[in-house]
């Protein structure tokens, strides 16, 4: 998968970027609450995160601000 095959142009954002979730999605299981990006991570529904060399990543949803 990406970088090395990646497709796309232009190229998905590998991995371990700190912009890696902007990769294109190209599996998508929304009945399992999960989909595949072009650089392998897999990405869950709660924005989880398992990362192509087996680490995984908290679900990290944005916060709302506090109403005034």
């Amino acid at each position: 998968m990406c970088p090395d095959t990646c497709p796309h142009t232009p190229p998905c954002p590998p991995a371990d970027a700190h912009d890696h979730d902007a990769a294109r999605l190209v599996a998508f299981h929304p009945e399992q609450g999960w989909g595949l990006l072009c650089n392998g991570v897999v990405v869950f529904e709660d924005t989880g995160e398992l990362l192509p060399d087996g680490r995984s990543r908290p679900a990290h949803r944005a916060r709302c601000a506090p109403a005034a």
